[in-house]
């Protein structure tokens, strides 16, 4: 009891948008997460309330080099190997595959660039982990059918499974059919290349786009268990329960509420049908779904077959509108600042005991096997002279989330798969777009303004993690 399973998969975590570059390479089309520039105007932009639908010269896009994993995979993966990943999720470019996103068939340089990421996984004994929707949609999709609130779009994302699923049958495992599907309440543009229009009901947008992407992801989930009876299917949530800022009882019915909101689309995706909350609220917004007569049950028919989420932080509400001005700044889902909690360099509260109390809320409404895909530490690394990067407070925080975990598997009897921390490598802020803010076991010398070698070096939390896999957790304990 003082270690993981033997078969717990350990590993890291990337998403194509924010380290593969190479965006106009090998027939590769443009996609929304390409138009997200750096600077003032990116949180306007993800939210789609400031249009932008192509480059222009006035911003830099740093997802457009980002850290050139499209050249460089062969020495991350090694690098990954070395530590000793079980397990590496990534993600595909839709645009990779389908520039357009409505071609009848498949590019296949797109598809032989992930075949040979996957092999090279597999080479090492790495299990891959594919997210195939990474926030990212055909920038055509978004300006000619309006992205995800047309029905249209639903085939043309089955048409991108069924090609990939096709092609890599037999050697991916593991899937996930959306990153942090939710997003779509909080960053429609980023989530879900969704622009509104001044005079549109931006709710009745958002949630007739979920549907469509529920659907989807049901329909995929079929289209999976066909082709590959063995393999698992995960949805993917932007997790952190939320706590009440006291015990008032509308503070607490407050925090109810909030947590509905997110798992609202993991009701449906886990359990088959809109819960009776969600069709209440929807009747109170006067929110209309365009939905076919075939929808429930497909709903119904094609659940998922693990939970997994991303993990940072905690968040606190309060139904006192007196209260509510004392909110953190780094977070993409606003919550109050918690007086109990340290804060990151970019203001997200730092909470270990948060990820047992998520994962135990999360096992106990669902009852199905959990996989934290995303975890960790944004901060700002300095090298030393001799080229060392010293980063125990990334150690630390790892360090506590991970015994806070292991204690929910091994003293509460939650059911999970695996932990991939997040940006394993250093990468693009999919939040800020910079590259200070690092995340990675591996230090990637690149400056926020784009200039630097790209060299990869070894952090201290390397070695630490290397240690952590080796005894599968027990040097913690």
């Amino acid at each position: 009891m003082n270690r993981m399973p033997e078969d717990f998969l350990w590993g890291g975590a990337t998403a194509a948008n924010q380290c593969e570059g190479g965006f106009a390479e090998g027939g590769r089309g443009l996609a929304n997460v390409d138009v997200l520039p750096a600077g003032p105007d990116r949180r306007a932009v993800m939210e789609g309330t400031l249009p932008m639908l192509s480059c222009d010269e006035a911003h830099e896009y740093p997802s457009h080099e980002a850290i050139d994993m499209y050249h460089r995979f062969k020495e991350d993966i090694r690098l990954f190997a070395e530590m000793g990943f079980k397990c590496y999720r990534f993600s595909i470019s839709w645009s990779r595959i389908f520039p357009g996103g409505d071609e009848p068939e498949p590019r296949e340089e797109g598809l032989r660039f992930y075949e040979e990421v996957i092999d090279e996984c597999l080479k090492y004994g790495i299990e891959p982990l594919v997210t195939i929707c990474h926030f990212d949609i055909p920038m055509h999709l978004v300006t000619e059918y309006g992205s995800w609130r047309n029905r249209k779009v639903v085939d043309f994302y089955l048409n991108f499974c069924r090609a990939v699923v096709e092609r890599y049958k037999g050697k991916v495992k593991y899937w996930l059919t959306f990153n942090e599907i939710n997003m779509l309440m909080h960053l429609p543009f980023m989530g879900a290349g969704i622009v509104f229009s001044p005079e549109e009901n931006k709710k009745q947008v958002q949630y007739q786009a979920a549907h469509h992407e529920l659907l989807a992801s049901a329909l995929a989930t079929n289209l999976i268990h066909e082709q590959m009876p063995e393999a698992k299917v995960g949805c993917m949530l932007a997790a952190g329960s939320f706590y009440p800022y006291t015990c008032n009882p509308a503070d607490v019915w407050r925090a109810m509420e909030r947590d509905r909101e997110n798992y609202f689309f993991i009701d449906v995706q886990s359990r088959g049908a809109y819960p009776s909350y969600a069709k209440r609220m929807l009747e109170r917004e006067e929110i209309h779904l365009e939905m076919e007569e075939e929808d429930e049950r497909i709903l119904r028919e094609n659940t998922v077959d693990f939970i997994s989420f991303s993990y940072y932080s905690s968040r606190l509400t309060s139904a006192d509108p007196e209260v509510c001005g004392k909110r953190t700044t780094g977070n993409v889902m606003s919550s109050l600042r918690n007086p109990h909690l340290n804060v990151s360099e970019w203001g997200w509260q730092i909470d270990p005991l948060g990820l047992r109390i998520t994962m135990n809320a999360l096992y106990d409404r669902y009852q199905k096997p959990l996989f934290i895909v995303e975890n960790g530490l944004g901060a700002v690394d300095t090298p030393e002279e001799n080229g060392e990067i010293h980063d125990s407070y990334r150690i630390q925080y790892l360090q506590e989330h991970i015994k806070s975990m292991m204690d929910a598997v091994l003293i509460d009897g939650v059911e999970l798969l695996g932990y991939t921390v997040w940006g394993c490598i250093d990468l693009v802020s999919a939040s800020t777009g910079e590259m200070k803010k690092r995340y990675g076991f591996i230090h990637v010398e690149k400056e926020n303004d784009g200039t630097g070698s790209l060299k990869r070096t070894k952090k201290d939390s390397f070695a630490w993690y290397q240690q952590v896999i080796a005894t599968n957790g027990a040097c913690l304990l």
